[in-house]
């Protein structure tokens, strides 16, 4: 009996799969809707969809881990470079998080010892060295025109909202704060003052400005903020990037002191609230810190739901399927498949939930694959939901006018 139970688990398994219209469906109403407390966490893959290159190549505007890393390689100098490739041969899969936290540590222990050619204090000039070049390789302006940022900024602004969005980012840029500015939209990142703002903590836990102020979380610092002589953080360009998270061994010490630890209550507490939905892109759950706040309230509240559109193929998203298998709130969509309701399977076509519905499956489907997991795909997606006049949305209108 067991057997046979077993075989018929294992073979609706199989079977099934996942319609991305029926889904889409939900997600385009929930969008466009402004009834529902929606949050965003943004990571570092939502800047790599803007392309600065020439024509026919392809130059990411802020590259990812990988990319930084090249960059950061070529950056250095002399002994410094020397020592970061001698300490890079020793890591197996080196990149900059773990080359950084080998080198801090190193830094941390070896005293006036030579290690790769440099003692404690050459390691802490290799460490400020490779944050002053982070620093400079993430200080790149929004492009003018249309881009992805600003694309969510106009679904933010196209509809009229019962509750604030929420963004939440893992970046140091300042690629959003630039596209609100641009366009005149009022936000809030936890500091108040003008000549020199500061960080109030108290101001982060509620809710007390109007609900059209979008509500911005630098997760890991800002390369607009630095540290005053008396150890406040503030909001200025002065020493600027000093108090940013670098990817290292010490990220999650550094996320549990002020200000990081009010950012994460607030992400705690959004979470926590009943029926809000966090939407994720650019983010691989590859930070242990965050996943684990993240399982930790979702698991919490299961009226709360989380959607990750992630930009490789489902067996690629390590991090974020094996959330999505412990949390049924928890919802991957990859290229290839998805995992919903902690149901992995492959994505297959169904019958269109609406008359004109070809229309609008263009923008998230083509070739076979699902394209919202590029967050350049999935910010113009938003802005056509934001109450534009395109002709998918006038296509979906007329359908439900007609039904």
């Amino acid at each position: 009996m067991n057997n046979l139970h077993s075989i018929l688990i294992g073979a609706i398994l199989i079977n099934t799969v996942h319609n991305p219209d029926q889904y889409i469906f939900d997600f385009k109403h929930i969008i466009s809707h402004g009834r529902k407390k929606i949050g965003v966490l943004i990571g570092a893959g939502a800047p790599v969809s803007i392309n600065i290159g020439e024509p026919g190549t392809y130059k990411a505007l802020i590259p990812n881990v990988e990319g930084l890393t090249t960059l950061i390689r070529a950056g250095l100098e002399c002994e410094f470079r020397e020592a970061f490739l001698a300490v890079e041969s020793q890591i197996p899969n080196s990149n900059i998080e773990l080359a950084l936290s080998r080198i801090r540590a190193l830094a941390e222990v070896i005293g006036q010892s030579k290690v790769c050619g440099l003692d404690a204090e050459g390691f802490k000039l290799l460490s400020k060295k490779i944050c002053s070049l982070i620093y400079d390789i993430v200080s790149q302006p929004l492009p003018t025109g249309e881009n992805p940022f600003s694309d969510t900024i106009s679904w933010i602004n196209g509809i009229n909202r019962n509750h604030p969005v929420e963004i939440f980012t893992t970046n140091y840029d300042l690629l959003f704060e630039e596209a609100m500015e641009r366009v005149k939209t009022p936000y809030f990142d936890g500091f108040s003052g003008s000549k020199v703002p500061f960080f109030d903590p108290s101001s982060i836990s509620n809710n007390d400005l109007p609900k059209r102020w979008v509500r911005l979380w630098k997760l890991h610092g800002s390369i607009g903020w630095s540290q005053s002589t008396t150890g406040e953080i503030i909001r200025s360009n002065a020493d600027a990037g000093s108090t940013m998270v670098y990817p290292s061994h010490i990220k999650y010490d550094q996320t549990q002191s002020a200000p990081f630890s009010s950012l994460f209550e607030r992400l705690k507490n959004f979470l926590l609230e009943p029926d809000t939905l966090l939407i994720c892109s650019g983010f691989s759950f590859a930070d242990a810190h965050i996943s684990a706040k993240l399982s930790e309230c979702m698991s919490a509240n299961p009226s709360s739901a989380l959607i990750a559109l992630q930009y490789q193929n489902l067996d690629k998203e390590v991090y974020a399927a094996d959330l999505a298998m412990r949390c049924p709130n928890i919802s991957v969509y990859c290229r290839d498949g998805a995992i919903i309701n902690g149901i992995r399977a492959p994505w297959k076509l169904g019958d269109p939930p609406s008359k004109n519905w070809e229309a609008i499956r263009a923008e998230y489907w083509k070739d076979d694959q699902f394209l919202l997991g590029d967050f350049k795909s999935l910010a113009r997606f938003l802005a056509m939901s934001g109450g534009g006049k395109t002709k998918a949305i006038e296509a979906l209108t007329e359908s439900t006018t007609d039904e």
